[in-house]
């Protein structure tokens, strides 16, 4: 549908016009107004990189998810319009980079929640998601080991990892090791893979959120109120969170005057719309706990 031609006074039916991905149904706005006439909800915005300045009514009826991103105020009428159809609202960062607010699971959702607590509870099932994580992950299937021992051999191949990446991008490197109670101590490198790091679990939280999967229930991250969400950002490690720290980080080493976390935001907000990374996300979720489009409803 990315390519049809929209309904006046339509936003959000056209991939080419709002970052919207109608198999999903989540749809972005920013820099405008949210709010409700006659019964239908409405955004004003005038304008940004992803439509232009006007008003527009949203279909709420065919949208699962609202992100409302930075300069988005919203009404109190919205909230109850949507509650009473089933759709979410969530304020978060440029491209997804944060995730501030925590929204109930809609309506229609309990398929997603229900295979997840299944297979989590089984230790088997537990055993066998965590390997296809590490499979997809790594490009192969690991030896079938307990979960701590997939972890041990995990944390061989991130040093690995670590290694290559700092002389790709001629960062100096000296392993990966920081305080969490003062992650500013850390040197630039580590710094910048914290920052990463956030950044890729936000937009996490969000495809998460969007499906109705249960944050607690971690396949191989446990002790967490977002472990499932730190197992989904894992996937991306290789791909998109340490090429995204270690390329920023030379190039703030190149500029002392650019400010780290800054810089990382607004690259990461860049890569996570050319990734389409939340819908990858959202797919990779459903793969992984064996649900399809037809059984979530989402």
């Amino acid at each position: 549908m990315g390519s049809s031609s929209l309904l006046p006074g339509r936003l959000g039916l056209a991939g080419t016009r709002v970052p919207h991905v109608d198999r999903h149904g989540l749809l972005w706005v920013s820099r405008g107004r949210l709010y409700v006439v006659d019964g239908t909800l409405r955004f004003q915005t005038a304008g940004s990189d992803d439509f232009d300045a006007g008003e527009y009514a949203i279909p709420y009826q065919s949208v699962s998810m609202i992100l409302a991103g930075p300069g988005t105020s919203v009404t109190h009428d919205v909230f109850r319009i949507l509650a009473r159809h089933g759709t979410l609202l969530a304020a978060v960062g440029d491209g997804g980079v944060k995730f501030y607010t925590a929204p109930p699971m809609g309506r229609g959702r309990s398929s997603i929640a229900r295979a997840h607590a299944e297979l989590w509870a089984d230790a088997e099932s537990r055993l066998y998601v965590a390997r296809r994580m590490y499979a997809i992950r790594f490009g192969e299937v690991l030896p079938r080991r307990d979960i701590s021992a997939l972890r041990g051999m995990e944390g061989g191949r991130m040093k690995k990892l670590y290694e290559i990446m700092a002389q790709k991008y001629g960062v100096r490197w000296q392993g990966r090791r920081y305080d969490r109670r003062e992650p500013e101590s850390a040197d630039l490198p580590n710094q910048a893979i914290n920052h990463a790091a956030t950044f890729v679990e936000a937009a996490g939280d969000i495809a998460v959120a969007a499906v109705g999967a249960l944050p607690p229930l971690g396949f191989i991250h446990e002790d967490s109120s977002n472990a499932f969400t730190l197992d989904i950002a894992d996937l991306w490690r290789a791909e998109l969170t340490l090429p995204l720290a270690f390329s920023v980080c030379a190039k703030v080493q190149r500029d002392p005057s650019l400010q780290l976390e800054r810089e990382i935001r607004l690259e990461a907000a860049r890569w996570f719309r050319k990734l389409k990374l939340i819908p990858s996300m959202i797919d990779r979720i459903k793969e992984l706990l064996n649900v399809n489009d037809d059984d979530s409803h989402s």
